[in-house]
């Protein structure tokens, strides 16, 4: 029998997503030294990405725009179909099954994605939002319990249930992000893939989203993956970070850990860029140097052209992550040979 307690209830294992640029038979033929040749190039989003998430806990992916981030939360989420590794969910491989044998999953995941104005159905009102998945995951249930149901969860996101029949235009950012919120928690999921769920949302708003998505951790349980450029959120939310750059873990760490000693230049980087209050002379850190393509990927660190330690080594050789003494995962060549310095 498994022990259910200490496996991951998430684990992604060299988790890989390429995106074909070039598809018809014209698009692939290229002109090189005078000789035509045919050349598929890819876009590497995702590349060998190893990553677990325990029960109950939040699990952070940060990085800048376009490091594969939302693409990870996608392929979890079953949106988009990975080139390589395996996803596992509860002990069992989801990532190689039908979209009808992942039925039940649905239920157990849900999502809520970052733009609350384009991911609710503007000609639904919010009753038959919400009361749509219900419905449908719930097939047995009365009209009456149906609507109790959707009606108690609009009050625990602090949404009026004597609004349900409004739409979703009648509603301010913040609204639309607690009903979006309210829709993923209707089936009672015990996993939430929250795709920078207030990146869209006015500062002032931003910390009760987050109070109410802690809320709803701790009453129901639920274990976040939680995708975010912004570190100071990180710092609020979760209980794990994953760096991401260029598509590959840069860094893995628990917070209190990665927000005291991070070790990684490109999480240094990051984390000199989130404004402190104490500082009196914020020591920020310039990167310098063009970001590589995902298309082209440099053929070793992928950080190599913007970081001010990198050598012959990192030009050649892809580093792998490193189990450090305090618990943390680092991929980085200067930090296995002790070159950093502090």
């Amino acid at each position: 029998m498994k022990d259910m307690t200490s496996q991951p209830l998430l684990e992604l294992k060299n988790l890989e997503k390429r995106f074909l640029l070039d598809h018809g038979f014209l698009e692939t033929v290229k002109l090189r030294g005078g000789k035509l040749i045919r050349e598929r190039r890819q876009v590497h989003a995702v590349n060998n990405v190893s990553l677990s998430a325990q029960r109950g806990e939040a699990l952070c992916v940060v990085g800048e725009s376009g490091c594969g981030k939302s693409t990870v939360a996608r392929l979890v989420a079953g949106l988009l179909e990975p080139s390589g590794g395996e996803i596992h969910y509860s002990g069992e491989r989801i990532d190689n099954r039908s979209r009808q044998a992942n039925m039940a999953l649905r239920k157990k995941m849900q999502m809520i994605f970052q733009n609350p104005y384009a991911s609710l159905n503007p000609r639904m009102t919010i009753r038959q939002a919400l009361e749509e998945p219900v419905r449908y995951h719930n097939p047995s249930m009365s009209r009456a319990e149906i609507r109790d149901k959707v009606a108690e969860v609009m009050r625990s996101v602090g949404v009026d249930p004597s609004w349900s029949g409004r739409y979703p235009h009648e509603f301010s950012g913040g609204q639309r992000q607690r009903i979006a919120i309210a829709r993923a928690l209707t089936v009672d999921p015990e996993f939430v893939i929250a795709d920078e769920p207030i990146s869209a949302l006015d500062v002032s708003i931003q910390a009760q989203v987050l109070n109410l998505m802690l809320e709803a951790k701790d009453e129901r349980g639920l274990t976040y993956l939680f995708i975010t450029h912004d570190l100071s959120v990180v710092q609020h939310f979760g209980t794990r970070v994953a760096v991401l750059y260029l598509g590959t873990v840069c860094e893995l760490a628990d917070t209190a850990t990665l927000f005291e000693n991070p070790k990684h230049p490109y999480t240094r980087a990051l984390l000199s860029a989130v404004p402190q209050l104490k500082d009196d002379r914020p020591n920020h850190i310039r990167l310098k140097g063009e970001i590589p393509t995902p298309i082209n990927l440099p053929k070793g660190c992928p950080f190599q052209s913007r970081c001010a330690y990198a050598d012959q080594r990192c030009k050649v050789d892809l580093p792998r992550p490193q189990q450090q003494p305090d618990g943390s995962l680092v991929a980085c060549h200067a930090v296995e040979e002790g070159r950093l310095g502090d």
